[in-house]
């Protein structure tokens, strides 16, 4: 039987419920919105707006997944142990990056196709992160202009993909920085693309093959055909790749294949002569090894993104957070990034905790697009902020900063 006492407690439950419901802050997020709660939650959303082929393009690995699945699993393996009775108050997420400030310990990472799935997503993703003061990365394989983009938003970073030839490498460092990027992402884990099998499967391909079944997707998700796919050709014309070299590369959905030779030859006397030439800021992507890490950090690099290219390119590799903690300790100056697997406040932590400066997300921001275009992506972005904020008081820290390996425990340790 419920005492007066509980029943007074549970009467205020109801009462404060009913008043977080009605306020203004709740009757403000868009309904389309309301359902969206995690960032998984916008994978499910955008699921039911696109093709299989595109969803599976998105949201796949290679051969088993095990790349993918490890790259979760990582995470599952630590547990906190929060401080009690300590100051939280004036919590600040803020977290500077070769001399900038972002309001926020993550950004998007970078995307390829991204503007296929979702209409214009490079602008909106861009667009988002600029609102909400977080670093955008712009994916070599985007079919938006670079100079489009940094119009949009001029703290982007532009992400290379590089066949070893020094002169067409030149080229296209020159083209990112006569555009105005103040950081260069050179990604290493590509020197051919890894064996996407869930690509044949659901009929996606590169250039795009108007199959029955391709054709058949499409007209079952007349969003995407309508509301991605025809409002890019009337406005834009036919999607190119727009900048995997200096020069434009051919159109999506031509026989002809965009260029991609060569990208086996790249090795680290091509990454040093870009030092040389590039006077920005370099980031060195796709490193899960710390020998790795430390020869960039030697050849002059100002960051390296620790990422298995989100289990896309080689099955069975090692999640990056599980060698993030003997590079961060031997980082010196250079700063410590990682992505490929981060869902949630706590991920953000648990990486921050064992040594990451900054994190990038990719899947759940793309969907974001995908759901709501840069409304969505923000929404998305919110949720993480005010997962972070939650998440550092839980812990008893004031700043992202203020963690560290001591604040948590490894699941095999007890």
């Amino acid at each position: 039987m419920t005492s007066p006492a509980n029943s007074s407690s549970l009467q205020n439950v109801v009462t404060g419920a009913a008043a977080a419901a009605s306020s203004p802050a709740v009757k403000k997020l868009p309904r389309r919105f309301r359902d969206l709660l995690a960032l998984d939650d916008f994978e499910r959303h955008a699921r039911r707006r696109l093709p299989d082929m595109i969803y599976q393009y998105v949201a796949g690995g290679v051969e088993t997944g095990r790349g993918i699945a490890g790259n979760f699993e990582a995470y599952q393996q630590y547990t906190f142990i929060p401080r009690m009775f300590r100051d939280v108050s004036g919590r600040d997420q803020r977290t500077t990056l070769f001399g900038y400030t972002y309001q926020h310990p993550f950004g998007v990472a970078p995307l390829g196709g991204a503007s296929f799935v979702a209409y214009q997503a490079d602008i909106a993703l861009a667009k988002a992160a600029r609102e909400m003061n977080v670093p955008m990365i712009l994916s070599a394989s985007s079919l938006v202009k670079l100079e489009d983009v940094h119009a949009a938003n001029p703290d982007a970073w532009f992400q290379a993909y590089l066949a070893g030839d020094q002169p067409r490498i030149d080229r296209l460092v020159d083209r990112v920085a006569a555009a105005g990027y103040q950081t260069l992402v050179v990604t290493g884990d590509t020197p051919m693309l890894g064996n996407r099998e869930h690509n044949t499967r659901s009929g996606f391909s590169m250039p795009i093959k108007i199959t029955p079944k391709v054709a058949f997707q499409s007209a079952m998700n007349p969003r995407w055909l309508l509301g991605t796919v025809a409002q890019t050709f009337l406005r834009h014309g036919a999607p190119h790749f727009e900048n995997t070299d200096a020069e434009r590369g051919p159109p999506m959905m031509s026989s002809k294949v965009r260029n991609t030779q060569a990208r086996d030859k790249l090795n680290w006397k091509n990454v040093e002569a870009i030092r040389k030439k590039w006077s920005g800021n370099l980031v060195i992507k796709g490193l899960m090894s710390p020998e790795d890490a430390f020869i960039a950090r030697d050849l002059g690099a100002d960051a390296v993104i620790l990422s298995n290219h989100g289990g896309r390119q080689l099955d069975h590799t090692v999640p990056p957070l599980h060698t993030l903690p003997e590079i961060a300790a031997n980082k010196g100056q250079m700063k410590v990034i990682i992505d490929s697997g981060i869902r949630r406040g706590t991920d953000v932590m648990k990486a921050m905790a064992l040594g990451a400066d900054f994190v990038f997300l990719g899947r759940p921001f793309l969907y974001g697009a995908v759901v709501g275009g840069q409304a969505g992506v923000e929404h998305a972005m919110h949720i993480l902020r005010d997962e972070i904020d939650r998440d550092l008081a839980l812990i008893g820290v004031k700043t992202p900063a203020g963690l560290d390996s001591s604040y948590l425990r490894k699941r095999s340790d007890y």
